[in-house]
């Protein structure tokens, strides 16, 4: 699956019960899912291709709905171009398995997330 600059690259879902949700997805729609551990688990394309998204047990449930992230190809770039277009960062960059990440609100309020994988 190749990446786009800032295209729609991955939905994250709330799980605070992640073992339910996986079991819900699972039986309603036959998703399967990568585990990372016991604090992450990601979507997995129906190519069986990579990942679509995930579920994330520290996520907010019902905040604002599904996290919807974009890709970049320059991470720190991104981080100063939502800045200066008016954005506001909530978590500044940080590692995750498999790459770095940053939230940030628009103008609007709504918040999004971007990531770049590791080289």
């Amino acid at each position: 699956m190749a990446h786009r600059h800032h295209a729609i690259d991955y939905v994250e879902l709330a799980a605070p019960d992640l073992a339910a949700a996986k079991a819900f997805y699972a039986a309603a729609f036959g998703w399967a899912f990568n585990d990372y551990g016991l604090d992450y688990s990601g979507i997995r394309a129906v190519d069986g291709h990579g990942e679509v998204g995930g579920l994330n047990p520290e996520g907010r449930p019902g905040a604002g709905g599904a996290l919807v992230l974009l890709w970049s190809d320059d991470l720190d770039r991104t981080v100063a171009a939502v800045t200066e277009a008016g954005g506001t960062i909530t978590r500044e960059p940080y590692a995750f398995p498999g790459g770095r990440r940053f939230y940030f609100t628009d103008p609007a309020g709504n918040e999004l997330g971007v990531w770049q994988a590791d080289e």
